[in-house]
């Protein structure tokens, strides 16, 4: 039945290889951790119906604050929903954290910066709300794949989005995210950011720079949808700022692959969610206020 189930995923990760995708199917499929939970469902953080967002805790009490992970899924900006991540916010919720991950609005019903101000949205909920799940609003890591890694990259490093509430963001997390790629030359940025009358003003590049939180830039060396050199055009502008910017690159893992390295059956692949946590607990060991803060297990 297991060696079923691996050969069941594996065709479907073959499926989904060419594509973002909101992975439902493979979501329902995947074996779950249980170290994290569904603890709230369906959130309003805005007033559109796309504004909701899903909470996963740990399965422990309540007796210490948590660091909180904001997760933005990808999918060219025009798909995806919070329910086909699931996986994720489990795997992250089981390793000590509580986890966020919010739907945002899509094109082509909205463009340029209607989802980064979603995406803004939510984090500023999660400041406000996190407590009431054992997080620690003070302590947020913004975390993305592909898109969804460009919207955090935007909320860590550009002022405009978050204001003073970017304080408690204390470190970036992009899995394959594209951060320098303008001027928009395939359909998926142009139907996004083809309004925008600055395109350079839309790039994280141009924002990035002294004074933003750490950063882990994560990128499969088989990407062919998003080029590794986005994540080397952050990370030398982080640290031309004197700002901490790992990057990491993961043999044989392409676009897709990067992600499902979260989920439990292809783990061996490459270890992307031991990376992942690892910065997180780093980069969130000092609250906002100076005094030590949680150190998740």
């Amino acid at each position: 039945m297991r060696n079923a189930l691996r050969l069941g995923l594996a065709a479907l990760l073959g499926s989904l290889a060419a594509a973002c995708s909101p992975l439902a199917t493979f979501d329902r499929l995947v074996p779950k951790d249980r170290g994290g939970a569904l603890v709230a469902s369906g959130i309003a953080y805005g007033p559109d119906a796309r504004q909701q967002l899903d909470v996963y805790a740990p399965g422990v009490g309540c007796d210490e604050r948590r660091p909180v992970v904001v997760f933005f899924y990808g999918g060219s900006w025009n798909s995806g929903t919070r329910a086909g991540y699931a996986f994720v916010g489990r795997a992250l919720a089981a390793q000590g954290f509580v986890t966020i991950v919010p739907d945002y609005r899509l094109v082509p019903n909205v463009r340029y910066p209607t989802f980064v101000e979603d995406g803004a949205a939510a984090v500023r909920w999660a400041t406000a709300n996190a407590t009431r799940y054992c997080g620690d609003g003070r302590s947020i890591v913004v975390v993305g794949h592909s898109a969804g890694a460009y919207i955090a990259a935007m909320l860590a490093v550009d002022p405009r989005w978050l204001g003073p509430t970017r304080a408690a963001v204390k470190g970036l997390i992009g899995l394959a995210g594209p951060y320098d790629f303008a001027p928009f030359d395939v359909e998926a940025s142009r139907a996004a950011f083809g309004n925008a009358p600055d395109p350079a003003d839309t790039q994280p590049v141009t924002w990035a720079g002294a004074g933003d939180p750490p950063a882990l830039l994560l990128y499969g060396q088989k990407d062919s949808v998003v080029q590794p050199r986005n994540s080397q055009a952050l990370a030398a502008r982080l640290r031309a700022g004197g700002v901490v910017a790992e990057q990491r690159a993961y043999p044989g893992l392409g676009h897709v692959g990067i992600l499902l390295a979260l989920a439990r059956p292809f783990r061996g692949r490459a270890p992307v969610l031991d990376d992942v946590a690892a910065f997180v607990r780093t980069s969130t060991l000092r609250n906002g206020d100076g005094r030590p803060g949680v150190t998740a297990r």
